[in-house]
């Protein structure tokens, strides 16, 4: 039906009888007044009544929809499309707001999210002979595959002892919660690190001297004491005493039962131990960053890598300036694969580097040595960009600062070289700066920059043989230098190469 204006709004006085009638007609139940009533065979309907047949069918759909809109309170259906309209305009609107929060979202997790680049053993420096043999990623025989290389490599003739006396890292800081304790092998020793509910760290022994159970591997925090996972006696933190023995009738305890406790400490997001041969060595003052430490500097993400290498060979680059143009000159868009890393379109842009290396002079620290690098990039040897003053410290044979300062600020980044195994050496590089847009920016680059770069030289280190006197020339006289400033973090009491090589072959 129409109302008086024409438009197509319907009645909503729309009887539901009439419509049950009509009903009645289009099933056939009553006769139309145009219908001709046929024989049994057969009936015979016209034209006007087919038209008007159908008309009857519409407008009793019609009159159901009308209905259906009074009952359920949707008003006419001119209302109902203009509230279609109005809500279609708002879905835009709604798109825009899902957008701009996942923009948002997305940009905080940019500006607060660290970067993590980690590599495995098997990952750099071995894909001439996987490319070789065509093996993948996923290929089962990969391990394999680089392990017999491993093997068949010649290490030297005269090695030093792998572990060196020192402070080394053997946590990152986030790696352990409050009343988590977890297992941890460095340095041909087997440790156990655990976090008390007041948030001091302790290190000791792994292996309970009752019978033999790993405290690291289902130990529980209880207070400041660890509880042994396969009877229950219980060590303090504080100087690897036992404290209970659970089932112990008597109530006593053993003078002899303890773990040896090692003195640690935790700074600038690590935890470091004392590692000396000789127990009654004193260690050196820690030298700790304040930014850090007060909070001023955020971290911004790391590396992560596993060398096959003396440790020796890691901080021994810093004295080796030859090598910087050697490996890091060709241009690091070309990437960390020394075998194609000196590609020809690469050589628009090259890496410039000025580099020194100095021993402690009298009266300094004498586990401290300085490295003084100025970098620059130089797009076709004439434009310079990219300019960074380094001044790095290397804090005994396992630790290294860098600070860096560029043009738009400063930023650090802390180095930590810990012996897992007498040749795999665990190297961590953990990133510092303000926090700003620009070092959102700047500090993802400079891991991945970094990244590439050291890559190149784990492609070195995971092949090259330590020669105990090597040939040097005059230009090279920094390398002697560094090698007899270094050699005062061996004891004579210091593990030998051959003999922490056959305990753990054992």
């Amino acid at each position: 039906m129409l109302d008086v204006g024409g438009s197509p709004r319907f009645l909503a006085s729309a009887a539901p009888v009439e419509a049950s009638s009509d009903f009645q007609r289009r099933s056939g139940t009553v006769c139309g007044p145009a219908e001709l009533r046929p024989g049994r065979r057969g009936r015979t309907i016209s034209r006007f009544g087919t038209m008007e047949k159908l008309g009857s069918m519409m407008e009793y759909r019609l009159r159901t929809i009308a209905n259906w809109m009074v009952q359920s309170g949707n008003g006419t259906l001119e209302e109902l499309v203009y509230q279609t309209r109005d809500t279609l305009a708002v879905w835009p609107w709604l798109i825009y707001a899902m957008l701009g929060a996942a923009l948002g979202y997305g940009l905080h997790r940019f500006y607060y999210q660290a970067v993590v680049w980690k590599r495995d053993l098997t990952d750099i420096g071995y894909n001439h002979i996987l490319d070789a043999a065509r093996i993948g990623k996923s290929d089962r025989k990969r391990v394999d595959t680089v392990n017999r290389a491993r093997r068949l490599r010649k290490i030297g003739d005269k090695l030093p002892p792998p572990y060196p006396n020192g402070w080394f890292s053997v946590l990152e800081s986030e790696d352990l919660a409050r009343g988590e304790a977890k297992s941890v092998d460095c340095l041909g020793q087997n440790l156990v690190v655990f976090r008390t509910e007041q948030g001091e760290v302790n290190v000791l022994d792994a292996y309970c001297p009752h019978l033999g159970a790993n405290l690291g591997v289902g130990g529980v925090v209880r207070g400041d004491c660890i509880e042994c996972p396969f009877h229950h006696w219980s060590f303090s933190g504080r100087d690897g005493q036992c404290t209970n023995i659970p089932y112990s009738k008597s109530g006593t305890v053993p003078k002899v039962a303890r773990l040896r406790k090692w003195r640690s400490l935790e700074a600038n997001g690590f935890v470091f131990v004392w590692h000396h041969v000789d127990p009654e060595a004193e260690p050196w003052t820690f030298h700790v960053l304040p930014e850090i430490e007060d909070g001023r500097w955020v971290y911004y993400g790391k590396n992560e890598f596993l060398v096959n290498c003396h440790i020796q060979d890691v901080p021994e680059n810093g004295a080796d300036v030859a090598h910087l143009a050697a490996v890091h000159g060709p241009n690091m868009l070309s990437g960390s694969d020394i075998r194609y890393s000196r590609a020809a379109w690469a050589d628009f842009g090259m890496h410039s580097w000025l580099a020194s290396w100095k021993a402690p002079e009298e009266g300094e620290p004498p586990h401290v040595a300085k490295m003084d690098l100025v970098h620059s990039f130089r797009i076709f040897n004439k434009l310079e960009v990219g300019k960074i003053d380094v001044r790095a410290f290397q804090i005994g044979p396992g630790y290294v600062q860098l600070m860096m300062n560029t043009g738009m600020g400063p930023f650090v980044v802390l180095q930590t070289v810990t012996p897992i195994e007498p040749l795999v050496q665990k190297v961590i590089h953990r990133f510092y700066a303000p926090r700003n847009v620009w070092n959102a920016i700047f500090q993802k680059f400079a891991i991945w920059a970094e990244s590439v770069m050291f890559e190149r030289d784990m492609m070195v280190w995971n092949h090259k043989q330590f020669i105990d006197n090597p040939l040097l020339i005059k230009e090279d006289r920094l390398i002697k230098c560094y090698r007899k400033w270094y050699s005062q973090f061996y004891s004579e009491n210091s593990v030998s190469f051959q003999m922490a090589k056959e305990k753990l072959d054992w």
